[in-house]
């Protein structure tokens, strides 16, 4: 457990932010058929700093620290930012392509590549119990995207592809120090995601005129939502085990479900389910797995197993 851990509170934040980032999405699916995914992820950065910098301002912790700007870690922070900008494109184009909720479930295959990635990066030993459960999970993506059918499009790799680079920002996350604040780490994160995001948008042919003050108005809420929920989501995840929190993600498929038949009628039913299910009990499969192994490891220090 972590010094500090305050579980009930993590708990309350990350589910705001999972609404934060449905109502992000939201949007980007609005303002899609106008401006490309590399341009909204531009605005979304330059909007979000805004958010990080008034948490990093009221930060108690970084005012005790002396108001350092500089961390150590630095460099694994900026490519943290990196890693965001490509997650962000493949999942706005996703968002843009697809229907929302179906796009939204197959990012959820982020907590598989989460599992998988902390073996080479955080050193844990990954046994029986959690490989079966990645490979439930993504026998689950298997079967939304459908591959080898009819229904099968390619764009579906583009939400894959936004999980996997995801879970590498979750888990860089967790390599950071842990005295550094959660503002600093994020504000970090967000200027190299805005820096690169406006790199891609150059490169896809630049950023569109906006088309109208109502579009302005939405792009602004946007990155507010967006920036919003990330701070929330580093600071949840830095007061807790992420054990602890994972179970409440899998809340945001039924709302994704919810959200895109309210706002754009869809009702992807055949094509969510049952891989949804699978998906969220491979990730339900590895929480359990991590909570039975932290009650093991209190008792028995070198029982850690599977």
């Amino acid at each position: 457990m972590r010094p500090n851990d305050r579980t009930g509170l993590a708990i309350v934040l990350s589910l705001l932010a999972l609404t934060l980032f449905d109502a992000m999405g939201l949007v980007i699916k609005h303002l899609s058929v106008t401006y490309t995914a590399a341009e909204l992820s531009a605005w979304r950065n330059l909007f979000g700093i805004i958010p990080a910098v008034i948490a990093l301002v009221l930060s108690r912790k970084w005012h005790n620290a002396g108001r350092r700007l500089r961390i150590r870690q630095w460099k694994l922070a900026l490519m943290r930012g990196a890693v965001v900008t490509f997650a962000q494109l493949f999942f706005y184009m996703s968002l843009g392509l697809m229907a929302f909720a179906t796009a939204s479930t197959i990012t959820y295959a982020n907590a598989l590549f989460m599992t998988a990635l902390a073996v080479p990066l955080l050193g844990e030993k990954v046994g029986w119990v959690r490989w079966s459960a990645v490979l439930i999970g993504f026998v689950g993506v298997v079967l939304v995207m459908k591959p080898g059918s009819d229904a099968f499009t390619p764009v579906a790799l583009l939400p894959l592809a936004a999980a996997a680079f995801y879970a590498l920002v979750t888990v860089q996350a967790r390599q950071m120090d842990d005295d550094v604040p959660s503002p600093l780490v994020n504000l970090y994160s967000s200027v190299a995601a805005l820096f690169g995001a406006i790199i891609l948008a150059l490169a896809f042919g630049g950023f569109s005129p906006i088309a109208s003050w109502s579009d302005l108005g939405w792009i602004a809420a946007m990155g507010a939502f967006g920036g919003t929920a990330v701070l929330l989501l580093v600071i949840s995840y830095r007061m807790t085990e992420p054990s602890n929190l994972a179970p409440f993600s899998y809340f945001g498929i039924p709302l994704a479900f919810l959200l895109g038949w309210l706002f754009f009628g869809e009702t992807p039913w055949d094509a969510l389910f049952p891989g949804a299910l699978l998906i969220a009990a491979g990730g339900l499969l590895i929480i359990w797995r991590e909570r039975h192994r932290s009650r093991i490891s209190a008792t028995r220090p070198d029982a850690a197993g599977n």
